[in-house]
């Protein structure tokens, strides 16, 4: 073992890092020059050589394609725009009621694509435009709809709790039903907000003076296919009737079908569809390759040890190294993208926590989580770009950002919240483990 070339390994990561080098051939070339090193040209390249397929052969990897699928499909063909409607439909005389159904609409969205980009780009199309006409101040307006779209993270089916529950070899499942809650308490606490500005600034959020009831209709017939389709997912997944891969299966499956009896499927989405499903499982294939081969690196050379001697004789309390690990994930978040930031601290953190006692699950939402929240944050909130790119006409970044801010408030206290009350996250996966 060499601590030092750990150390170096690290160090050499955060600079290849620091001048943009792809966060995939980083990890790499840092793996395999440590392991170069430490064991040798041969022991090197058998890692090299075999760490691919041992990754990528995982069976709940193919969960990964068929989730994308999934929600590429929904997101071009349409099917979710809907979901806007009807959530107005029932919401739009509230306060702030245009917003608050932007963020069921972004719950509802998060149930079929799984990533948070995607949620802000489909939603920041159609609601965006249509708070503006209402009154409502752009900046709060966009704002909204950049926050929203980071619940595609935390309700299932999650690309990143997939990818974390490979890499820390935890359920899966668990995670998703984790990740419910507290994907849920998100949406409830950005309402608060919207509720709070609306009861306080009415200028800035009007209230809708009529709704359409025949528009709700329509709006609620036609999403409802969709609903049901959601419902026979998860249900399946959550009961044990399905594996997280059978359910991604079958929700890809479902919404082609779907599309298709709707009359939206054509050539061009079916191309598209596959095109972007096969680039981003590519993507997030060799990134997960690269953190394996990271974290095989980091166990020979003893590093992943020495954190945990440290924190034992350091005397650290638990909350303390928690905030600690909290701290890291919302300064990476504001210049990493979340698979990478994910993928380059696991290898460092996991230990750590196994060595505490505490649940990979709980951690696992909370890491999930504070990527989330570094999506919103500057300078390089990439939802906060997205809905720039979707809304040019009405904001600019600094637009999004002013008005992003009260829900990055709401984020910090749904963050303390999981720290001092894990049963939140925990709560559903006890549950579901204890009924089978």
């Amino acid at each position: 073992m060499s601590v030092e070339t750990g150390l170096w390994g690290i160090a050499i990561l955060m600079g290849l890092l620091a001048l943009r080098l792809p966060v995939a051939l980083a990890l790499i070339v840092v793996s395999f020059g440590g392991m170069w090193s430490m064991l040798g040209m041969t022991p090197a390249m058998g890692i090299l050589a075999n760490t691919p397929y041992s990754f990528a052969a995982k069976w709940t990897m193919s969960a990964v394609p068929m989730f994308l699928l999934m929600g590429f499909v929904a997101y071009h063909t349409g099917l979710t725009a809907g979901l806007f409607d009807a959530a107005k439909a029932l919401l739009a005389r509230l306060p702030g009621g245009l917003a608050i159904s932007s963020i069921l609409a972004c719950s509802g969205f998060a149930a079929v694509s799984g990533s948070s980009l995607a949620n802000s780009a489909a939603m920041g199309r159609i609601a965006i435009p249509e708070m503006i006409k209402a009154g409502y101040k752009p900046s709060i307006a966009a704002g909204c709809i950049a926050a929203g779209g980071t619940i595609g993270a935390l309700i299932p089916p999650s690309i990143l709790m997939i990818i974390y529950g490979v890499i820390a070899e935890t359920s899966i499942v668990q995670v998703f039903l984790g990740g419910i809650v507290i994907g849920l308490l998100t949406a409830v606490s950005y309402c608060i907000v919207i509720l709070t500005i609306a009861w306080t600034r009415p200028d800035v959020l009007p209230r809708l003076s009529v709704v359409d009831r025949a528009d709700a209709r329509v709006a609620l017939r036609q999403v409802a296919p969709l609903v049901v389709l959601i419902v026979l997912v998860f249900g399946g997944l959550f009961s044990g009737l399905f594996t997280a891969t059978q359910a991604g299966a079958v929700g890809a499956f479902g919404t082609v079908v779907l599309a298709f009896v709707m009359g939206r499927l054509s050539r061009d989405v079916i191309r598209r569809s596959v095109s972007e499903t096969v680039i981003t499982t590519a993507s997030l294939l060799i990134i997960g390759i690269g953190a394996t081969m990271f974290t095989r690196f980091l166990g020979v050379s003893g590093f992943s040890g020495l954190i945990a001697s440290f924190v034992d004789d350091s005397g650290m309390s638990l909350m303390t190294v928690l905030l600690v690990i909290v701290c890291i994930y919302l300064i990476l978040g504001t210049f990493m993208e979340p698979f990478g930031a994910m993928l380059v601290t696991l290898p460092i953190f996991l230990p750590l926590i196994e060595a505490q006692g505490l649940s990979l699950v709980w951690f696992g939402v909370l890491v999930v989580k504070l990527l989330e929240v570094g999506m919103i944050t500057p300078p390089v909130g990439m939802n906060v770009f997205v809905i720039k790119n979707v809304a040019s006409r009405y904001v600019t970044v600094i637009d999004v950002f002013r008005g992003v801010t009260p829900f990055i408030l709401a984020d910090l206290v749904v963050v303390a919240l999981i720290l001092a009350v894990p049963g939140l996250v925990l709560f559903l996966p006890e549950l579901m483990s204890q009924a089978r």
